[in-house]
């Protein structure tokens, strides 16, 4: 039996929550009923949080990452090692990697990885933008650091190839993260050993 509704506006407000990954209709009612109990400055302060985070957020021009400048402060960082790319599927995997604090090289967020079920190219994805930032830059080592699942392993053979006409060193992590997992779903530990641990890539296949 569905939900009956009072008001209209709490129908649609929970509607609003429940679309959100992992939100079920009763947390959306429990989270909508909390902002009814919240002062109306901080319900706006709230929603104007989030509309500001839609319209202002700006992507790097060098990585890709989320930052609120034209350049993250990672890629502007001077005590970084600009030498090295680590290579990452989204935004999620460089918060895990910073977490480790054992990574001081810059960042390439790809945006995604191949899988042609999902009708996801190469074209999709920031690989034309990583090969033209090894061209360009005096980048030493591409670290690729994708989730060890089948996609992710199609993507870092596509990369490897791409890159490999350009005679950088390309590495990726060792094999402490298990196959099938994604990096933000590695402990810190594992995660910082995998990369401290890395491997030059042709020797992953063996």
């Amino acid at each position: 039996m569905s939900q009956l509704y009072s008001s209209t506006l709490l129908e649609n407000a929970v509607n609003e929550f429940a679309k959100l990954p992992g939100i079920g209709r009763k947390t959306a009612l429990r989270l909508v009923l909390h902002l009814l109990k919240q002062s109306e400055e901080d319900v706006e302060l709230f929603g104007n949080t989030f509309i500001r985070l839609r319209k202002e957020i700006i992507y790097c021009k060098v990585c890709h990452n989320i930052s609120d400048t034209e350049v993250c402060h990672i890629c502007s960082n001077p005590g970084r090692d600009a030498q090295t790319i680590c290579v990452v599927e989204n935004i999620k995997d460089v918060m895990a990697i910073e977490n480790t604090q054992q990574y001081k090289g810059l960042y390439h967020v790809l945006g995604g990885i191949i899988s042609p079920m999902d009708g996801v190219g190469p074209n999709d994805l920031e690989i034309e933008s990583l090969v033209k930032r090894v061209q360009d830059e005096e980048i030493k080592e591409v670290i690729l650091a994708l989730s060890t699942t089948m996609e992710g392993d199609t993507t870092n053979f596509y990369i490897f190839r791409k890159l490999s006409p350009t005679g950088i060193k390309i590495t990726t992590i060792a094999r402490g993260i298990a196959i099938g997992d994604e990096l933000e779903y590695a402990d810190e530990v594992t995660l910082g050993r995998s990369i401290v641990n890395r491997v030059d890539f042709t020797n992953s296949f063996k």
